[in-house]
């Protein structure tokens, strides 16, 4: 079914790119690089411009470090994602947070979607998406706590433990009032997981995406990467890249990505591929 978010209806062929804009100064990718203001709109128009449907604002930074209460996160979400807002009407606006108190702010200053990136650890959050009929991701993290790392974290089986957790959560989420086309799931690559279970929910994913609830990847840069290549984060978009593709080619809709341009390639390349996406123009051996 097509997937609808803000003012945007996606296709069930479209392969859409979520850009990240970490509003911290400790991500562990960038350090910072969108931590100020006007950085920060710089990095949404050009990840727009870039080929971005998705813009998800995060105030927090997804591992351990100095805490951030509800008044910090919000002090660096909520007037930006009403700036982004007015700059960029039709562009869906994300903002990852665990946090209800934060959903309900952010959500009246103009963001589509809540990207809860672990997996209800607030329940509250889910009503807050229904309260506002906004889009809500569902995501895999093992029961983990927010901010915390996985530690001798052990599965029967990753994926079924997957499939079920993420469809209870959009059943939970459908249940309470929220749209049922504006609901994803995502596996969680890394939250509550070691790197041998976060390449077999990659190279399973196929499974997830039989729920048939759009599926949502966050791969970029991120330490299975790492791992499998034995890099920095600086030196994992070859890796990242090319986990994307799989995905792709298994079904996976949603993209979240530092890279926009580069992962917009792979994901049309892939779509060409397939046959659901016509090159813009195809002269060789034509004329």
């Amino acid at each position: 079914m097509p997937l609808r978010l803000g003012r945007s209806t996606f296709a069930e062929d479209e392969r859409l790119v979520m850009a990240i804009i970490n509003r911290t100064p400790d991500s562990f990718f960038d350090r910072g690089a969108a931590y100020a203001f006007d950085a920060a709109v710089d990095s949404v128009n050009r990840a727009v411009d870039e080929g971005a449907a998705i813009v998800d604002v995060g105030g927090v930074k997804a591992g351990p470090g100095a805490e951030v209460n509800v008044a910090e996160e919000l002090q660096r979400t909520a007037a930006f994602v009403s700036a982004v807002r007015a700059r960029h009407p039709d562009v869906v606006i994300s903002v990852d947070t665990w946090r209800a108190e934060v959903a309900r702010v952010v959500l009246g200053e103009g963001a589509d979607l809540i990207n809860d990136a672990w997996g209800g650890a607030d329940p509250a959050l889910a009503e807050v998406a229904a309260e506002w009929h906004v889009g809500l991701v569902c995501t895999h993290a093992g029961g983990a706590q927010p901010r915390t790392r996985p530690h001798r974290v052990a599965y029967d089986d990753v994926m079924a433990d997957v499939v079920a957790t993420t469809t209870a959560l959009a059943q939970r989420a459908v249940g309470l009032g929220v749209p049922e086309d504006s609901v994803l799931i995502d596996p969680g690559h890394d939250f509550g997981k070691n790197t041998f279970h976060s390449l077999e929910v990659t190279r399973r994913l196929g499974e997830l995406v039989a729920t048939g609830w759009p599926v949502l990847v966050s791969l970029s840069r991120k330490d299975f990467i790492g791992e499998v290549l034995g890099l920095p984060p600086p030196e994992r978009l070859e890796g990242t890249l090319a986990a994307t593709a799989v995905c792709s080619w298994l079904g996976a809709r949603v993209y979240r990505a530092h890279d926009v341009a580069a992962t917009r390639r792979v994901l049309d390349t892939v779509s060409a591929v397939q046959g659901t996406l016509s090159p813009p123009y195809a002269r060789r051996g034509l004329a």
